[in-house]
């Protein structure tokens, strides 16, 4: 039942008001004047307050700020625009003109009693996460999860270039983002630029910006995107996947604080500060001589570990009981729980898309959810065998799982993602992604899905 306060200087009026929206179910206060109602009541209290423009005294607006946060429409009988225009002005939520029609009132009242509701349910979530989780909503009360939580604070404060490393869907963006919200920084721009998500050929263009006529298409000069993180923090997503030029581009940035644009003659000065994320093993990419030695010491000034879902324990269920809180809000549905078959499904399973995966799995059941617990059924999650290479009881794969095609042999102690690393490596050159999946048995989506979480690199061209 919500509180709603009625003010209107007509006692026939504000009695058939009172009736109305009594019928509909809510508690109803009346007066008759600003002045009564604030001495009568605590206007923070209702739910929604329903005034009239022109009242005995002050107007009814007055009530925007004496009941703030609390929404507030104004009806009128003088409906001109010029009046609608002020009382929104003034920061009324709504307008309605006398005589009103019954339903369309009702109908006007329930929205934004619905919304104020929603509205609170947020800011207490909110309240609630900063409480719990200080650090920028990361979520986490594992002893990994800590030790990023103390190293985002100590860095946060400095300058320094941090590397984030982790697997793909840890929340490596968010620790980005948590850095730069303590930063002194944190009231410039953050500039987020996925480095694999743009084409080698613009990525130079896109980081460094370029002059007029620097190439073909290039109509006017152009900023680039650490230009215009300037004064704040440059998150580079994916810094594995940068190209060579572009590599060398990057460690003059950090070198000289400086920045040339593509066909330019001239450099510029840029004060950012970098933060680079990836789920390839760059040292791994160093000794192969894919990724600038050098670049790699200047990135690494400090590294941070985001772990996998899976080596965060009871993390899993805190996370899940955050994701259908904000879900129920989002979906305007009431909170529901987890099934005890759900909850220790939730527990087992290996969540090789970590973080994002569990949300995915969670929205996906919020939406098909109707009543009762959510049930491993609503989750609809991969079994752990699926999207893995071989049961984990299992030993790597010898030469006769892989009949007809050519066999890395297996060295002692090997483990799965070892060999399959191995084995990719050994055969990209001259097998497609088809054969090399047929050959370890597994498909084209867990070969990709193994490619992004070893950072096994594709032979280039």
């Amino acid at each position: 039942m919500s509180r709603i306060l009625i003010v209107e200087d007509e006692p026939i009026i504000r009695g058939e008001l009172k009736r109305l929206i009594a019928r509909a179910g809510h508690e109803v206060s009346e007066a008759g004047a600003v002045a009564e109602a604030e001495a009568s009541f605590e206007l923070d209290a209702f739910d929604l307050v329903l005034t009239d423009l022109r009242l005995p005294g002050t107007p009814g607006t007055a009530l925007i700020a004496l009941a703030a946060p609390v929404p507030v429409i104004v009806m009128t009988s003088y409906a001109t625009v010029r009046s609608a225009v002020d009382a929104m002005r003034d920061g009324a939520v709504d307008y309605i003109a006398k005589p009103f029609d019954h339903d369309e009132l009702l109908m006007v009242i329930e929205c934004w009693l619905a919304l104020g509701r929603r509205d609170r349910k947020t800011r207490a979530l909110e309240q609630d996460v900063s409480r719990s989780f200080p650090i920028a909503g990361l979520i986490g009360d594992s002893a990994q999860m800590s030790e990023v939580f103390a190293r985002i604070r100590k860095v946060a404060v400095t300058d320094a270039t941090v590397l984030i490393r982790g697997e793909s869907g840890t929340g490596k963006e968010l620790v980005a983002r948590a850095i730069h919200e303590h930063s002194p920084r944190k009231s410039a721009a953050l500039v987020a630029v996925n480095c694999a998500a743009i084409p080698d050929g613009l990525l130079e263009s896109e980081l460094f910006g370029h002059e007029r006529g620097a190439f073909t298409g290039a109509a006017a000069a152009h900023t680039g995107l650490i230009e215009a993180a300037s004064g704040g923090t440059l998150f580079l997503d994916e810094i594995g996947e940068l190209p060579p030029n572009a590599q060398a581009r990057l460690l003059r940035v950090l070198q000289e604080g400086e920045v040339r644009r593509v066909g330019a003659t001239r450099t510029r000065r840029v004060d950012v500060r970098l933060i680079a994320a990836t789920h390839r093993d760059l040292p791994e990419m160093v000794r192969g001589g894919q990724f600038r030695e050098d670049l790699y010491h200047r990135l690494r000034v400090l590294e941070i570990f985001v772990p996998a879902l899976r080596e965060r324990g009871s993390d899993v269920t805190l996370l899940a009981q955050h994701f259908l809180q904000r879900l129920a809000v989002d979906f305007g549905k009431p909170e529901p729980q987890l099934s005890s078959s759900a909850l220790a499904q939730l527990c087992s399973h290996r969540w090789p898309g970590n973080v994002r995966e569990l949300h995915n799995a969670l929205e996906r059941a919020m939406i098909l959810w109707e009543d009762g617990p959510i049930t491993p059924a609503l989750l609809a999650l991969e079994s752990h065998a699926e999207g893995s290479l071989f049961a984990d009881s299992e030993p790597p794969p010898g030469p006769e799982l892989l009949e007809g095609a050519p066999t890395t042999p297996i060295e002692s102690g090997d483990s799965i993602e070892a060999y399959l690393r191995r084995y990719v490596l050994d055969h990209q050159d001259h097998q497609s992604e088809t054969e090399l999946a047929k050959a370890l048995g597994i498909s084209r989506k867990t070969l990709w899905e193994r490619r992004a979480r070893l950072g096994i690199p594709r032979p280039r061209g």
